[in-house]
């Protein structure tokens, strides 16, 4: 291979992957932490270097040209590439120290995971914790996270994962609400009881269905992708709501909805990339998430 024909950098190509993938400079900078005049330069710079424009700048926005568009399958190849080599250094990191990022859902990262994380902080004071909070399944293959705790098994062949064990999920409500709607004492009573569903796809509503209560999408005047906002709104006394019993359980303010009634049931995984198994460091968090989640 000619080397002296490869003339352009490679932190500007990441910027032009960053911002074509993201669809603003704003955002590509807050992805990549850094200055949006700067990634503009960087982006500027590459347009240069290879003697091609790469977007047209309508009004505040960017479009990618035809041989940006040309262009993006290349660098986005090279940016996978890096991401491997990223990965391989990682796992052969074989020192305690350093930082170790882990994914985890509202409810997860709120009520489950900060007293693990004071243990794993006090045991080794040398490991910094970042704690990404994301109701989507982050993507470790890509970085996002070293570590994630997930309600659903991957099927991604270079990842591994541990399950923790089964959750039950049970509806919850105030004491007020419950009389409010006549003390349900059937399934089928709880047709005349306001919901919050947690997305727009029906999920909740279909799992509950097949437990015999039979709602209408009526039943789900409140919708909520945060499973914070869904909680509170349960606290107030808005609705019924869903949540892993382990938690609603200890919340005071609330009671469970016919007691009764069968819980949905959904496993815990913990999933990391298969070579950051070989990084000491991140081997030792994820046993210890392991065991800790487990006494959880």
């Amino acid at each position: 291979m000619d080397w002296r024909s490869v003339k352009f950098d490679w932190n500007r190509a990441r910027a032009f992957l960053v911002t074509a993938e993201e669809g603003s400079l704003s955002a590509a900078a807050r992805a990549l932490g850094m200055a949006q005049p700067t990634v503009g330069r960087q982006v500027d710079g590459l347009e240069r270097e290879l003697g091609v424009v790469l977007f047209e700048r309508v009004g505040r926005g960017l479009t990618l040209t035809p041989s940006g568009l040309d262009l993006l399958e290349h660098v986005r190849d090279m940016g996978e590439a890096a991401g491997r080599v990223s990965l391989a250094a990682l796992g052969q990191a074989q020192a305690l120290e350093g930082t170790i990022c882990i994914s985890a859902s509202e409810t997860y990262a709120t009520a489950l995971l900060p007293p693990i994380i004071a243990r794993l902080r006090r045991q080794e004071p040398g490991i910094e914790v970042e704690i990404v909070v994301a109701n989507h399944a982050s993507d470790l293959r890509r970085r996002e996270a070293d570590i994630a705790i997930r309600n659903f098994r991957p099927t991604e062949p270079d990842l591994i994962a541990r399950k923790i064990g089964d959750a039950d999920a049970v509806l919850y409500a105030t004491p007020d609400y419950v009389a409010r709607i006549g003390n349900p004492t059937r399934p089928e009573d709880l047709q005349r009881a306001d919901f919050i569903a947690l997305d727009h796809g029906g999920m909740m509503l279909k799992g509950l269905n097949r437990l015999g209560l039979g709602l209408t999408p009526a039943n789900f005047p409140l919708v909520t992708e945060s499973y914070l906002v869904m909680w509170e709104l349960v606290r107030q006394g808005a609705a019924i709501g869903i949540l892993d019993a382990h938690i609603g359980d200890a919340d005071p303010a609330v009671t469970r909805v016919l007691p009764d009634l069968e819980p949905l049931v959904f496993p815990i995984w913990l999933v990391a990339h298969r070579e950051l198994t070989t990084s000491r460091r991140i081997r030792m968090v994820y046993d210890f998430l392991a065991r800790e989640l487990a006494r959880s």
